[in-house]
Formats: structure tokens, sequence, C-alpha cells
């Protein structure tokens, strides 16, 4: 047998870990905090419990199946994939979550997208057009010298303060013009407000840009991100619709998680929900969570950035430029816009707001989104553009299973804000996803591989 399995047989008398968890469920499942219904539900028990079907859940699920462990994933929506969704409506992959693989040459994901065979598509950064807030064209040259000069000021800040602070602060402090830019402050916004999901005026001017990344090109899947997390659950025991509600936890003695489906037991459960969960504290904890882990989790930063898919009879965009850029105000408001002609004949520019501004976006009705956005593409292309056929629109911030699209380094935040959730709590409770790493936080990467950190730490350490 496996190690872990060994839990079953204790050949000295004494109780194993899984009779203590049987004998104690009468009693469990009477706590104060439980429904009616939950007191009546049937129980199951498990080596392990996975909270979340996202790529982080599906990783650990995955290894600790494979390993021998009695494994089942708890998953609050009808599908696998978390913040990975890819839907078809529009007749093209419209990835509602995760939309490339990142820097893919070593990336993990990278792994599991040959494993299946999937088509990639490189979508070049060097493919762009950028606009004014007037609908003038920006020169490449422009674009290239204010980039250059971006990167400076950048180092400026590191170089010229030991404390934390706003990024925006720290950006004033060393070149108070610069924010007044309006080819840096786009950038500040479509390049590093998209990729760390937070404004600048909330970001770690000490940390925010100290994260790690593998190399090459971005790339997008042609065929639906969520191939990949569909091929990881394959095989595997998930349980959908199953909002876990409760964990009790003891040292040495397993847990009891309470869901609207029921009450199950486990020796160890890992928890992948989003952080924005964990904020809203929409899982109780009892006993509570150490207080190191609620600082974490009160602290660490979480954004979220919208999509608008907008598909169209005709082009009315150059079809052979991969991005399009435009310096809107307010800050973050449909600043970038992804051309689908490069790698689809469907006609569909994927429009994007970033920092604080999906907060404002995602409080509209679809109607009013569209022509929020289509404000954006009227500047840069004229009045007379058409309105569009078709559309598909994000509102991660309003998702009761998300609350927000993925982390970033607030300020006051360390590394170590991030990575103490790798320490298991009464060695029973250990955390995943893209929040618990700060390396690769903000990521599918970060998630998948803290989803393996959990079950082999498991496997190596907790199950002896």
């Amino acid at each position: 047998m496996k190690r872990g399995r060994k839990f079953f047989t204790d050949t000295r008398g004494r109780a194993t870990r899984r009779q203590v968890l049987k004998t104690g469920a009468a009693v469990a499942l009477t706590s104060p905090f439980l429904n009616a219904s939950l007191a009546k539900a049937q129980n199951d028990d498990f080596d392990v419990i996975v909270i979340g079907a996202g790529i982080a859940g599906l990783a650990a699920a995955r290894r600790l199946q494979d390993l021998g462990y009695a494994v089942v994933v708890l998953e609050a929506t009808s599908a696998v994939g978390g913040r990975i969704r890819t839907d078809w409506s529009l007749g093209a992959p419209f990835e509602v979550g995760a939309g490339w693989i990142h820097r893919p040459e070593g990336n993990p994901v990278s792994k599991l997208e040959d494993a299946i065979d999937a088509p990639t598509y490189i979508t070049s950064d060097e493919s762009y057009q950028v606009f004014t807030q007037d609908g003038a064209a920006v020169s490449r040259s422009e674009i290239n010298s204010k980039y250059r000069d971006l990167m400076r000021l950048y180092k400026r800040v590191d170089d010229t303060f030991d404390n934390d602070q706003p990024l925006s602060e720290a950006i004033r402090r060393v070149s108070k013009d610069s924010l007044q830019d309006p080819v840096l402050r786009w950038m500040m916004s479509a390049y590093t407000e998209f990729s760390t999901g937070g404004p600048i005026e909330k970001l770690s001017a000490y940390y925010f840009d100290e994260d790690d990344e593998y190399d090459g090109a971005d790339v997008i899947l042609t065929k639906g991100y969520d191939q990949i997390p569909k091929s990881l659950a394959d095989g595997l025991d998930v349980r959908f619709d199953t909002v876990v509600e409760a964990i009790e936890y003891e040292e040495g003695d397993g847990a009891a998680v309470y869901t609207s489906k029921g009450a199950f037991e486990s020796y160890f459960v890992i928890c992948t929900v989003p952080l924005g969960v964990l904020k809203k504290g929409m899982i109780a904890f009892d006993p509570p969570l150490p207080k190191a882990h609620q600082k974490s989790i009160n602290e660490i930063g979480f954004g979220s950035v919208t999509k608008l898919a907008l598909k169209f009879e005709q082009p009315f965009w150059p079809e052979d430029v991969q991005y399009l850029g435009y310096m809107s105000e307010p800050k973050g408001r449909w600043n970038y816009f992804l051309n689908y002609r490069t790698f689809s004949p469907e006609n569909i520019l994927l429009g994007v707001s970033v920092g604080d501004y999906p907060f404002v976006a995602e409080a509209m009705s679809d109607p009013d989104m569209i022509s929020d956005c289509m404000g954006a593409l009227r500047a840069m292309f004229g009045e007379d553009i058409p309105a569009p056929i078709g559309h598909m629109a994000t509102r991660w911030s309003k998702d009761p299973h998300t609350f927000g699209a993925y982390s970033y380094s607030a300020v006051g935040n360390t590394p170590a804000d991030f990575d103490l959730f790798a320490t298991p709590v009464a060695n029973t409770i250990l955390f995943a996803g893209e929040h618990t790493t700060f390396d690769f936080h903000g990521t599918t990467h970060g998630a998948y591989l803290t989803g393996l950190a959990a079950a082999n730490l498991i496997e190596d350490e907790l199950a002896e």
C-alpha cells in the first residue's frame, strides 16, 4: 500500500485517525453552525478532501490519487476549471478567466498542454497599435521610447526607496510629471495593472515586480484553455454543485467538511478556493485559522480584470495587428484589445478593463458595458463603426465563488504573506492556489505548482 494508507491499521490496537473521526461524527454533526439539512446528511470519509476543482485542486487530487490516496474533490460550480473557463457561444474560444500560457518555456502548464497535444498560437507583443484619447495613432518609435522610460522609472523607484508605499506615490515622488504623461500613464495601466491584477494606487512599490517568470512569448490555446483542467480531472471523484460552508479540524484527528450536499470526513483537507472567498469569510473554520494565516488572507491584495468580447459582422480594424491600445480615461477603462482575427475567422475584439475600473464596469448592465466599451472603439476607429452582433462579458468581482480575478502584492505585503500558506494548519488543513506563492502569484502555473506542493507535503511529511 502507498504511504498514507497505513493509517487504516494499527497493530498495537490504538484507534486509527479514521476510527476517531467516525466515532466523533455524531458529535461533529451537531456543531452549532450547521443547519438542519446538514445534520441529516449522509457522511462520507476519505484520506484527503480537496476543496475546489480549479487547476490547483486538480493538480493536488491527481497527484494524490496517483499515489494511492482516496481523494474527493468538492466543487461549488457545475464544471471543473475554476478560473479557467472557455465559452464558445461566439464561435471562437472566449476565455472567461485565464487566457494565456505566460512565458511557456519551462512553464509546467506547457507540459500539460503538450501532453494533450493542444494546438497553440503565439501572441506577439510586437504586433500592436496604440491610439491617444482623441483617436490619433501613436508611432511605434514613441511607444518604444516611452517603454524604456517606464523601465527606467521603475528602476528609480527600486533604487530610491527602502520603505513600502503605493506604487503611484513612489512614482510621483521620483518623477511627478510621469503620472500625467498620457503614454506612460497608459502603460502603467495596460501593462502593469493588467499583469499584476491591481491598481497602481494599491500596488506595493517595493514588491509589485519582484515575482518570478519563465521565458518565451505568451501563447493561447486555440481549442480552449479548459482542455487542460478537463484532462487533469479525468478519472477523479469530483462532486459538483457542492458548496463548502464550514470545516472543523483538530490536530491529529483529521477534519469534517460541511457542505450544501452533506458532510465529508478526511485526514487532510486541501483548500484551493480563491482568495476572495477566504476574504469574504464564506467558509467557517472551527477553530478559527491561526492569526498569521488570517493576516495573510486579510492583507494580500485581490483584484479583478473585466473582459468584454464583441463580435461584429465585418472587421473595421487592422486584421493583422494582434493588440490595440487606447489611452482611455479614467485609467484602466477598456485600454487594451485582443484581435481574434489573428488566430480565428471570427470578427471579435476582446476588450479589457483593469486596475480599479473593473469594479465600475462589472456593476453595469450588459448594454451599458457594451456602450461604455464601444465609446473607446469609436474614439479609435470613428463614430460610424457598426454595433456588435454578439457579446460575452465577465464579472469576476460579482461571482460568489471567486469575488475577484487574482491576487497582487498590495502595500504592506511581503513575500512571506503569500508563502505562509505553505505551512499547514494543525497538520491537517493545507492551502493551495495562485495566492499561496509569491514567486508565481496571479498565474495559472503558480496555482498548479502549489497544488502539487500541497500533495507532496502530505505524501512526504504529514502522512508519516
